[in-house]
């Protein structure tokens, strides 16, 4: 675990995400489809840009998240393993005298994330482009090179046919760039403070619970959920955030251990891991939010936890995203 820990804070290293879902959308309805059902805004996208977003039921509650890549002809969507399905059986069911067309490219498509300080360099050794926006894409060869991180440090995405895999990784490797696992992985992005669907965001939630303000554009017109999402923007806030803690001591909480303050819950843990950098446990949680501010002192089973900061994309506010107070 050490080599690949190490290289994706201090160096380079891939990590396998083949396993992520990869929806092709096409039809000339596509963006309008997409834009109604999703909390970005989808129809401002240019061929070679791209979006995160969730995808809301009716009572605004987070169904899936994905990144949306535009391209000339189609859009795909890149989700996790476990929404995949999920997420086109939603996207069809609204598809009714719509012209747009959903293909499961997954198996078709494999995905390799190129993460840590040197992922850049390590592309210009390669002679592949490295998009400065974040979420976006340029072609290289047969691949495509996504600005996006699965542990919320510098990253890029690299997906391409199934049968390029091997060549992929023998070029990354060779460049320099270290495997790491998902063990290591999960570290990283706790470390990072930024969450995953399906560990830290789930049906459970509301965009405003998660402060992933990138996720949401606040002044693009309607879409599915989005009553219950702009009525708790005129509210002014959520009851419960979710937050990064930094936990004194080795032993790693489970998920669901609560979290208090003078004694009183506030809170529960959502994923946690120990940090070998910061010599502690780190971990995610929904705290009330009052709690929530970063440098807060909580209690996690008799251990000093601190409020930290989530994913720098997750501050990243706009005027079009910030939410009003």
């Amino acid at each position: 675990m050490e080599a690949g820990y190490r290289a994706l804070r201090e160096g380079a290293a891939w990590l396998d995400l083949s396993g992520r879902g990869k929806i092709l959308i096409r039809g000339a309805d596509r963006a309008r489809l997409l834009h109604a059902l999703c909390t970005n805004h989808v129809q401002q996208l240019a061929p070679g840009q791209g979006c995160y977003a969730f995808f809301l039921n009716a009572q605004g509650h987070i169904l899936a998240d994905a990144i949306v890549l535009c391209f000339e002809d189609h859009f795909l969507l890149d989700t996790e393993p476990e929404t995949a399905s999920k997420l086109q059986a939603h996207i069809d069911r609204y598809i009714i005298a719509d012209d747009v067309t959903l293909e499961d490219a997954t198996s078709a498509l494999a995905t390799l994330a190129l993460e840590g300080p040197r992922a850049g360099a390590i592309l210009a050794s390669l002679g592949a482009p490295a998009p400065a926006e974040a979420f976006g894409h340029a072609r290289w060869n047969t691949a495509l090179v996504v600005r996006a991180s699965a542990t919320g440090g510098e990253g890029f995405r690299l997906i391409a046919p199934a049968t390029e895999k091997p060549a992929l990784v023998a070029a990354l490797e060779g460049a320099g760039a270290l495997f790491a696992g998902p063990a290591e992985a999960f570290i990283v992005r706790l470390e990072h403070g930024k969450p995953r669907y399906g560990d830290d965001i789930t049906e459970q939630h509301l965009p405003q619970e998660t402060q992933q303000w990138h996720a949401v554009h606040f002044n693009k017109g309607c879409y599915l959920g989005q009553e219950i999402v702009e009525r708790i923007r005129s509210r002014g806030h959520v009851n419960r955030v979710l937050v990064q803690l930094e936990i004194d001591g080795a032993d790693v909480p489970d998920r669901g251990t609560s979290v208090s303050a003078g004694g009183a819950l506030v809170g529960q843990i959502t994923s946690a891991a120990f940090s070998p950098a910061l010599g502690k446990a780190v971990a995610l949680a929904y705290v009330r939010t009052a709690h929530a501010a970063a440098g807060s002192l909580l209690d996690c089973e008799g251990r000093t936890a601190r409020v930290a900061a989530l994913a720098p994309e997750a501050r990243s506010e706009c005027v079009e995203h910030a939410p009003r107070n």
